[in-house]
């Protein structure tokens, strides 16, 4: 696989490109973005299940979740994908300026997508040169391009402003649950404390409490547990398995799983 190119064109636009598909590391999403697939797919695996992503689509990803992607390019071009990221303090002064004030959940659909309408192609359009780096862009203007992403949200849809106004601590959400659904993730503890609307040490405290063990060591003992059922029972492969289980290398995985059930992966 050929490394992907990702390069930030100014602080809050990224352009990401690749000539063969490969797969993104896990990452923690501390911000909205709004992202546009230039060409090829992005498959995108989250709490919620996959989303594919497809050429000329446009895309709102929430904040505060955890993602790992596959990039795949076309059959005719290269994977292109560009985001504009809309962090906390440029939306809370966005807020200030217009006055907008949130009382209300957004309670619209987990996959946000927007039809890429004449407004939307107009906008991407306008980063190209940037991309291409045919021009430099200058701080203020960076700046209105972001505020212009925002507007255009907005004009898709009004409600959007419950979404991204909306500056409230995550909420501290049953830790049992989340962990079972996300312990393939290969985040920090940071990100799961977080997410689970917890301090660090809030979050190792409760953890303790509801597991009976740290963090690090819960992680390693259910991945290799789900290791062991995908082999034994759905005749998986360890290559085929092993990041999406959220070790880091194939050799990491074999002793671990050596040392925690005594045999090879080749011997169940």
């Amino acid at each position: 696989m050929m490394e992907n190119t990702s390069e930030i064109i100014f602080d809050q636009l990224v352009y990401s490109c690749a000539f063969e598909s490969y797969r993104g590391h896990e990452e923690f999403i501390p911000d909205h973005f709004l992202g546009f697939q230039i060409s090829g797919e992005t498959h995108a695996f989250h709490e919620h299940g996959k989303t594919v992503i497809k050429e000329n689509t446009v895309v709102l990803v929430r904040k505060n979740q955890l993602i790992r992607t596959i990039k795949y390019p076309s059959s005719h071009e290269k994977y292109q994908f560009v985001s504009i990221t809309l962090d906390d303090e440029t939306l809370r002064q966005y807020a200030t300026e217009n006055k907008i004030t949130v009382n209300t959940v957004f309670s619209g659909n987990e996959r946000l997508f927007f039809e890429p309408d004449d407004f939307f192609k107009s906008y991407f359009t306008s980063l190209i040169p940037y991309i291409n780096k045919t021009k430099k862009i200058p701080p203020k203007l960076a700046a209105l391009k972001v505020k212009e992403a925002i507007e255009l949200l907005l004009l898709s849809n009004p409600d959007l402003k419950n979404l991204l106004f909306d500056f409230s601590e995550p909420h501290k959400i049953d830790l049992k649950e989340f962990m079972n659904k996300n312990f393939m993730f290969n985040v920090s503890v940071n990100a799961f404390a977080r997410l689970t609307g917890r301090s660090l040490s809030g979050f190792k405290r409760d953890f303790s409490k509801t597991f009976e063990m740290t963090p690090k060591q819960w992680l390693k003992e259910k991945r290799l547990q789900e290791a062991y059922y995908l082999i034994k029972n759905r005749d998986k492969k360890p290559s085929d398995i092993y990041l999406d289980l959220g070790f880091e290398n194939l050799s990491h995985f074999y002793s671990s799983f050596k040392k925690k059930f005594g045999v090879r992966t080749t011997e169940i």
